[in-house]
């Protein structure tokens, strides 16, 4: 895969970098309501400090950091040249931070105005992505599972976007329907069809390219985005004709597949050609346990229904789905992406004249392994917390400090990047 890649086709790093740096913010913010709210915010996912924060996180950090990532992959994996990269990063980074602003707000301040404006941004700011995006995708040919999966995550982002708007106009005029099986299937559409497909095929290309693992079998990489895809189709049948016995079917079968997926994913990684575990590879391997285990305990729960009744699962399930599994392989990618973006950037600008500083000089291994170990620890408060909510506000301050690390982490090496721009450019005008 990697001698299929286009680099002479990435956007300017300015284009993605926007939306790496501020994905943080969002998941302070959702750390300081925490700590604001304290034990009260965990008592139920439907509590307005619950809500907010959920949203925080998958709107402002992780569709933040994906549709960034996908603006960097779409030219270098796919060949879609996109018109004006630096503009659609531009409008699309600001219609994504204000729409997340707004429908998190509106969600704790239960406002009504906020819940609508916030849903009509980020349903417009989406769509607007996606109508640049998908036709020069469509017209590529789906020469790797890649490209393929690319493709169908487009799919899945635009039916989580859509549920996302119904639902927040539903909230906000109290519209009479069906909102906790409509949420719950949001959520399938969220980390299935959206995150998952697209995890997957950015897995295919970093997993083997970073970490030096095999490469994924052909069979397994090019079945497993569609089996995602017709499992969270069968769950919105099941929901459209109310058929309960279909959803719970579907529901085991995305479970089933996730855990495949990431147990296999494990498998790799014991083979990988590099004998020392960077951050990189520790933060997949804690996402892809916390993943697998979130996902035994939603296949557990869909066929035992007294797991299912529990009142603390869904808050348990989102903890580990979500800062246990997406964050750590969002925030792995990261330290992996952002050097080498850097490195990449100067030895084009250095033109074979001047050498470009190594990865590890753009963003060091020691500071990448301190923020993780505070996160992995804000991690363990924030799971005792929803057994324990007195240990909510800790885990919150915890969880403040990861991000300002990562935030901090992000920002050196974006700084350290256009210092070293700036010098080579001086040392080229004296050659």
């Amino acid at each position: 895969m990697q001698g299929l890649l286009s680099f002479d086709q990435a956007p300017p790093f300015t284009a993605p970098l926007r939306f790496f740096l501020s994905a943080p913010v969002f998941a302070l913010l959702a750390g300081l309501i925490l700590v604001w709210d304290g034990p009260s915010l965990l008592a139920s996912r439907w509590t307005p400090g619950a809500l907010a924060v959920t949203h925080l996180l998958t709107v402002g950090f992780m569709l933040q950091a994906m549709l960034g990532a996908l603006i960097q992959v779409l030219p270098v994996v796919a060949g879609v040249n996109l018109a004006q990269p630096l503009a659609i990063s531009r409008w699309l980074h600001v219609a994504l931070s204000g729409g997340a602003v707004l429908l998190s707000s509106g969600f704790y301040f239960a406002s009504a105005s906020l819940l609508i404006t916030g849903g009509i941004v980020l349903g417009v700011s989406v769509l607007g992505f996606l109508v640049v995006v998908v036709p020069p995708l469509s017209r590529t040919p789906s020469t790797s599972p890649t490209i393929r999966g690319l493709k169908m995550a487009m799919s899945g982002l635009f039916g989580v976007a859509a549920l996302g708007v119904v639902l927040a106009l539903a909230v906000a005029n109290g519209w009479s329907i069906p909102l906790l099986s409509l949420t719950d299937l949001h959520a399938s559409w969220g980390f299935a069809a959206w995150g998952g497909i697209l995890l997957a095929a950015m897995a295919y290309v970093v997993v083997p390219m970073f970490q030096l693992t095999p490469g994924y079998p052909a069979r397994l990489s090019w079945w497993y985005p569609g089996l995602l895809l017709a499992g969270v189709v069968l769950a919105s049948l099941s929901v459209w004709f109310e058929v309960p016995g279909i959803g719970q079917l579907a529901q085991g079968m995305l479970s089933f597949l996730g855990i495949a997926f990431c147990a296999f994913t494990m498998h790799l990684q014991l083979k990988r050609r590099r004998a020392r575990a960077d951050t990189t590879f520790r933060y997949w391997q804690l996402g892809l346990a916390c993943t697998i285990f979130a996902l035994f305990l939603s296949l557990t729960a869909t066929f035992w229904p007294a797991l299912a009744e529990y009142n603390e699962l869904p808050l348990l399930l989102g903890v580990l789905l979500i800062v246990g599994g997406f964050v750590p392989l969002i925030v792995g990618m990261l330290y992996k992406i952002i050097p080498f973006l850097a490195w990449l950037h100067l030895q084009n600008l250095g033109g074979g004249k001047l050498p470009a500083p190594a990865m590890h000089k753009i963003l060091g291994e020691k500071e990448m392994n301190g923020q993780m170990g505070s996160h992995a620890l804000a991690l363990v408060f924030l799971l005792g917390a929803v057994l324990l909510p007195e240990l909510a506000r800790v885990a919150g301050l915890l969880f403040v400090m990861a991000n300002l690390l990562l935030l901090w982490n992000l920002s050196r090496a974006s700084w350290r990047y256009r210092q070293q721009s700036k010098l080579m450019r001086e040392q080229l005008a004296q050659l």
